[in-house]
């Protein structure tokens, strides 16, 4: 089976659920690290355990980490973990998941991290990125400095129309 792989950068690249079997290929590919982004058992009976990709892995020479992320419920502590596994690992890297999509994900999020000047790669600091992008909030902002009563009291002047 040829895996499909998804480039996301220089050292890192997405699949979707590899099997033992696609372990040889993708040290053939020339991966170094398999990150699973995939928790055991979410696909049923025939999905692979973490474990026994571990050992294929190992097998080859090839560095095994386990990061498993529940869909659409990625926690700041997942990209905390990605972020030292990554930063230490053999590159280049292969994530994967059932789609490859979470994998993608965390990297990106790990990514954003370092470019949002200073901010942690967390919900908190990602919502008060966008905020902080967004143009409708720096509308609102625009105009909350302009509305005098606003300014004073809080309260929202409104023109009312005769």
């Amino acid at each position: 089976m040829t895996i499909q792989i998804t480039k996301l950068s220089n050292d890192f690249s997405t699949a979707p659920q590899i099997s033992v079997d696609d372990v040889a290929e993708v040290a053939q590919l020339g991966f170094k690290t398999i990150i699973n982004n995939r928790p055991d058992n979410e696909g049923g009976a025939e999905q692979p355990t973490s474990a026994q990709l571990k050992a294929a892995a190992e097998l080859l020479g090839l560095n095994y980490v386990y990061i498993p992320v529940i869909p659409n419920n990625l926690q700041s502590e997942q990209i905390t973990t990605f972020v030292a596994a990554y930063s230490m690992a053999a590159k280049p890297v292969l994530g994967f998941c059932r789609t490859g999509n979470r994998a993608g994900n965390v990297f990106k999020l790990s990514q954003m991290g370092e470019t949002m000047s200073g901010l942690e790669a967390t919900p908190k600091g990602l919502i008060a990125w966008f905020k902080s992008k967004c143009l409708i909030t720096r509308l609102w902002r625009w105009y909350k400095a302009k509305c005098l009563l606003m300014a004073n009291t809080g309260a929202c002047c409104k023109k009312k129309l005769r």
